[in-house]
């Protein structure tokens, strides 16, 4: 990390030296929309030095806006820095009268990008620039839902940013109690699964034989992790949370485990969302356990089912089949019962049934799982292994899917199979018990395609 700092550090001194160069007479907080200017000037210039220094202007300006004159700036992105519609169309005529010549191809692809991506890549060049635009496009996801319009300046962010965090650039680095304190304090902020309390629970998870934190880093956000994965060495496929985050247990000796259990991932930066990193993490981090410790046969992750209680919920106040026929009166009025209270035991076989149903067989647009962990999973090979019943009894397990938690296995030999065949058709790769629980549930138009067993 030593070269990042010199380097950000040369870039300031660059930044300062061409703050001399720079003649322009411009406020020194603007509004939102005055911002534009700056902006402008910036893509305008030619100077390495002076492009340097605006840059670092720009962001530092931006940093002091209110939330309403970020939303201005935003929406200035939209309206000004956009393609030019009359070059596109002109190229694109060009090209149609001369298809074979390159350089007209060359100029529609150059007119056809908005000028905004440019801008981007400009204000990059500033000391601390990639942070500043992460943490830019965060406050730019917060404004979309009032603001849809603004979803093609997200799309720009979105396509450098998959080159700018390609996974040639990440490093994956275990976390132990050796990591400096800096990125310890971040990894207790960032949990997002199962809190850390404090640090002698964060020890508990990376300072003992049977526990490793694995993250990514990029060279461009010193110190500060994209993404961490905490595993459990265990001697079999757990099946709840509580023994695994308890403060008094025994602790397994490394050697005697046979199973490594991803219970939880975190995506650290939400100005990266859509930007996927954790297919690489996984993998890379069962290569490092396979190295490490060849006696671990098993993958598995025990993952929540964040959706699983709204749906249901959804589904029961609108009579949506085939729900009628499965939730007896008894259980309707169990699952109508506050917020944190757990369900009796009568209530596991129809909650198991139903939870497996809502991983499978309800499809967003008919293609994929509504579940995010489920398409996160799923999609990268994995297999719905078992459905657990009072997995994670916590305030926060009963509030997402009454307690109910899933694994997923990572069978090395499958893992492509499933992949293609979710990519190409949506199928849900399921063990055999997931399938038996699926014959419990009425068929209905609604069903898409049989679970791979």
């Amino acid at each position: 990390m030593s070269s990042s700092s010199f380097f950000n550090d040369l870039l300031a001194s660059i930044a300062e030296q061409g703050r001399h160069l720079l003649d322009l007479r411009r406020e020194r907080n603007p509004s939102g929309r005055a911002l534009g200017e700056l902006c402008e000037a910036l893509l305008s210039g030619r100077g390495e030095a002076s492009g340097v220094a605006l840059a670092r202007d720009v962001l530092t300006s931006y940093g002091a806006l209110s939330v309403e004159e970020r939303l201005a700036f935003f929406q200035e992105l939209h309206e000004r820095f956009g393609p030019d519609r009359e070059k596109v169309g002109a190229a694109a005529r060009a090209v149609i009268e001369a298809p074979d010549d390159d350089a007209r191809l060359r100029q529609l692809h150059a007119v056809s990008e908005p000028r905004r991506q440019e801008l981007i890549r400009r204000l990059n060049l500033a000391p601390g620039g990639t942070s500043a635009l992460v943490r830019m496009r965060k406050d730019l996801i917060d404004a979309l839902r009032a603001n849809p319009a603004l979803r093609e300046v997200d799309r720009d962010f979105e396509h450098l940013f998959s080159s700018w965090f390609n996974r040639g650039f990440l490093v994956m680095r275990r976390i132990d109690w050796s990591t400096p304190a800096v990125i310890l304090e971040r990894i207790i902020r960032y949990e997002a699964v199962h809190a850390i309390s404090d640090w002698n629970d964060l020890r508990r998870r990376i300072d003992l034989a049977d526990r490793r934190l694995y993250a990514f880093f990029h060279p461009a956000l010193v110190d500060d992790p994209l993404i961490f994965v905490e595993v459990a060495l265990t001697r079999d496929i757990p099946g709840a949370i509580p023994p695994i985050l308890a403060e008094e247990r025994d602790e397994l000796a490394a050697a005697d485990a046979g199973t490594a259990v991803f219970y939880s991932i975190s995506n650290c930066q939400e100005g990266l969302r859509g930007i996927s990193f954790g297919n690489f993490l996984i993998k890379q981090v069962v290569e490092e356990l396979r190295r490490d410790l060849p006696n671990l046969k098993t993958f598995v992750t025990l993952s929540p089912v964040p959706g699983f209680r709204a749906w249901l919920t959804s589904a029961l106040e609108s009579g949506e089949p085939p729900l009628p026929a499965l939730v007896s009166d008894e259980l309707r009025d169990m699952l109508g019962t506050g917020a944190d209270a757990p369900l009796p035991e009568t209530a596991r076989e129809p909650l198991r049934a139903l939870c497996a149903y809502y991983l499978v067989r309800e499809k967003r647009g008919g293609q994929r799982p509504l579940d995010p962990v489920a398409r996160f999973h799923l999609g990268n090979g994995a297999r719905l292994e078992r459905v657990n019943w009072n997995a994670d009894p916590s305030r926060n397990g009963l509030r997402q899917s009454y307690g109910v938690m899933v694994n997923y296995l990572y069978d090395l030999g499958d893992i492509e199979k499933n992949h293609e065949a979710f990519a190409a058709n949506g199928a849900v790769a399921a063990a055999s018990g997931v399938t038996r629980l699926l014959k419990s549930v009425p068929e209905h138009k609604k069903q898409t395609p049989d679970p791979v067993a």
